[in-house]
């Protein structure tokens, strides 16, 4: 159980902040690049739960479902970046995000599939308001995997497969759940290459 009595400590107003190993690093490093992306990743996720929460479209209420659960694993995964892996680590000795995330991602992503229209053009981010919170939260979180791959590239560091794997998986995901919110693919913004090029001339 986490307890948290205390907010603020002054142990990072010098710069620097601990991992779950308890090594101190500056805020800068890349394992805490990594982490605060994927943490505004949850926030934007969070955001887009709001304009979700619509029982009345059956469509939103299975995002509604799945965005919740990526929340939870959102919060696994900053525990995964949070503990740098040992050489020849026991199973079950820190939290780990689990390949079992990743395919329920896949599952969700293929239920959405089998009722979106196909994709005709890039598409902009917009449409409904669910739709455009979404899209938010996919580009937040390919920032996010941006970091982690970052993160993966720095000798001596170690990011496991399936934390890499989930953070792509999410936000292929939100990619497909903001069209769905869009009237499954029907009322996406097209775009239109060049279309203003010639106004004022």
């Amino acid at each position: 159980m986490v307890r948290l009595n205390v907010i603020y400590t002054r142990t990072g107003d010098m710069g620097e902040s601990g991992l779950g190993d308890g090594t101190r690093r500056p805020k800068t490093d890349a394992r805490f690049a990594a982490m605060g992306d994927v943490d505004e990743t949850n926030c934007a996720v969070g955001l887009a739960r709001l304009h979700t929460q619509n029982a009345e479209v059956p469509a939103l209420a299975a995002i509604e479902e799945t965005l919740a659960r990526a929340q939870n694993d959102l919060f696994d995964l900053g525990a995964d970046l949070c503990m740098p892996q040992t050489q020849g680590e026991a199973p079950g000795a820190a939290l780990r995000v689990a390949a079992s995330q990743v395919e329920a991602l896949e599952r969700a992503i293929d239920a959405l599939n089998e009722n979106l229209a196909p994709l005709r053009s890039f598409i902009l981010p917009g449409g409904s308001p669910a739709a455009a919170a979404l899209h938010l939260a996919r580009a937040v979180c390919r920032r996010a995997e941006r970091s982690v791959v970052a993160l993966a590239g720095v000798e001596g560091e170690t990011v496991s497969p399936a934390a890499l794997a989930y953070v792509n998986r999410l936000s292929d995901y939100l990619f497909v759940a903001a069209r769905a919110a869009n009237d499954f693919g029907a009322a996406d913004v097209l775009w239109a290459p060049g279309a203003n090029q010639s106004e004022g001339r």
